[in-house]
């Protein structure tokens, strides 16, 4: 029935409301979970690869440190180990005695040397001090490629032990600039005591004693003998 003018309005004449307020998206709690496990995972991962990059960086640093001191080693090894003795007639304002008797001591100093370390070639010298006939010096050493100078040398001093008496008041003295290691001390012998001096490097030791000789004048005459009896390729 068609309405009539002046009538009321009737509800079911208008549409239903429509809600224009804007609407805020709220994550579904799965969604919300997964972006809390996502950002456990990308903290977790952060802090794997920051552990990987300390474990990585100490592995580099300690790399670097060993193959500085093997570069090392190996330049020292490479600069000495080809080395030579030779017992002159005259070195450091000593003469060396050609005698029969000095010959045997040389000989006997060679032998006693070559049965207790594994040398390439062997020396032995009995020099006089022009000065005083009771200074004279008994030398003996030898050559070969030696990885632990050091332990070389505490040998020698352990066959004088052997040979003559306890070395005592051992102790490092300067090698002077052909490097390596030298060692003094005093050694018990019939007459009383000596002095007793050594060195060794890479490619050679050595061994001199030196009668009614204090250990600093020994040290110092000794190195003054390797500077002109050791020489290098």
């Amino acid at each position: 029935m068609a309405q009539q003018q002046g009538d009321a309005p009737h509800a079911s004449d208008y549409a239903e409301p429509i809600d224009i307020t804007p609407r805020t998206e709220s994550a579904a709690p799965s969604d919300v979970a997964a972006v809390d496990v996502a950002a456990d995972k990308s903290s977790g991962t952060r802090t794997v690869f920051t552990r990987r990059r300390i474990v990585l960086g100490s592995l580099l640093a300690v790399g670097l440190a060993g193959a500085a001191v093997f570069g090392v080693a190996g330049l020292r090894i490479l600069q000495q180990k080809d080395a030579t003795l030779n017992a002159p007639d005259r070195v450091a304002g000593l003469s060396r005695d050609t005698s029969t008797q000095a010959a045997d001591m040389a000989d006997y100093l060679r032998t006693a040397l070559a049965a207790g370390i594994d040398l390439d070639t062997t020396v032995g010298a009995i020099y006089n001090d022009p000065a005083d006939a009771d200074r004279g010096v008994l030398f003996y050493g030898g050559t070969a490629l030696i990885f632990r100078p050091e332990r070389e040398l505490n040998s020698l001093f352990e066959m004088l032990d052997d040979e003559t008496g306890s070395v005592s008041s051992l102790r490092e003295v300067p090698a002077g600039d052909l490097g390596g290691v030298m060692k003094c001390g005093t050694v018990k012998v019939p007459e009383g005591a000596m002095s007793v001096c050594g060195w060794a490097d890479h490619g050679s030791v050595a061994v001199a004693m030196f009668p009614d000789r204090a250990i600093d004048d020994s040290a110092s005459l000794m190195r003054e003998l390797r500077d002109q009896i050791e020489k290098r390729d």
